[in-house]
């Protein structure tokens, strides 16, 4: 039988804590998280990103994570702790058990963007066109 997006949802949310803003305050704090930003560009131009923040989109994170990878980003380290968000929390989740399944033992998933901004969480707004 083949596997659901459900099921999937179910194995990543099962492999990756979801932490609060606040608990993503505190682990950014400590000084050694990668915040990844997961969305696509258009959604972090329309709304910027988690101050500090690394946008790396849902497609192309397992290029950027993967050491062996000619794409290599070489902010991903696995001594750190990774914060991964997205809009709603699903493409942050499935990016965290990707990045679980490629070593990544320090992984959370702050879930959705609107969290963190209502929360008062710092915000980096993305440059107007032309400037």
């Amino acid at each position: 039988m083949a596997t659901t997006l459900k099921d999937l949802m179910e194995q990543a949310n099962a492999a990756v804590p979801r932490v609060s803003p606040a608990q993503a305050k505190e682990l950014i704090a400590k000084g050694d998280a990668l915040i990844v930003d997961v969305r696509d560009a258009p959604e972090v131009e329309k709304s910027g990103m988690v101050k500090g923040a690394h946008h790396v989109s849902r497609g192309m994170l397992e290029f950027r994570a993967d050491p062996a990878s000619p794409y290599h980003d070489k902010n991903f380290a696995k001594d750190k702790t990774i914060i991964v968000y997205c809009a709603s929390g699903g493409r942050s989740a499935l990016a965290g058990k990707a990045l679980k399944d490629l070593g990544y033992d320090k992984v959370v998933n702050l879930g959705a963007f609107k969290d963190w901004a209502e929360s008062g969480g710092a915000i980096e707004k993305p440059i107007e066109p032309g400037m």
